[in-house]
């Protein structure tokens, strides 16, 4: 299970990348927001990670105008890491060496073509368990 989110900004990507997640038959939760209105995105970055921590999502993705406030307002919770990425090299080394469980992106940063795939990069791409690795997420969670 996978949790999405978005701001105002956000939304009409979020749409498109839901539409792929439809298309692979990937199952997923909305947490909203629902509209172009204008609304305030940590309580949509607080939505997914709840669904993470609750153990109702494995994987997350959040959407704001640059990522940048989602990905600053995830990283708050032990137990989240969440990765800012605008390109797809960056989204498989955040699953194989840091074990990202959130992946935020920009709306204005990356056009829907490319979201797509950044999302598709960062769902199929497994955690390395390289011991490296494990070792310095553990840090990251202490």
């Amino acid at each position: 299970m996978l949790a999405i989110g978005c701001d105002q900004a956000g939304y009409e990507l979020k749409l498109e990348i839901m539409k792929y997640l439809e298309e692979k038959g990937i199952e997923y939760k909305d947490c909203g927001t629902y509209s172009t209105d204008a609304v305030d995105y940590p309580v949509y970055a607080r939505a997914v990670v709840q669904e993470i921590l609750s153990g109702s999502a494995e994987r997350g993705i959040l959407i704001c105008g640059t990522g940048i406030g989602m990905s600053m307002t995830a990283n708050r919770y032990k137990g989240i890491r969440a990765a800012l990425c605008g390109d797809c090299f960056s989204a498989e080394a955040t699953r194989l060496h840091n074990d990202a469980n959130i992946l935020c992106m920009g709306a204005r940063v990356v056009g829907a073509g490319l979201a797509v795939k950044i999302t598709e990069t960062f769902l199929n791409t497994p955690f390395s368990g390289a011991e490296r690795h494990a070792r310095r997420v553990k840090l990251m969670d202490e």
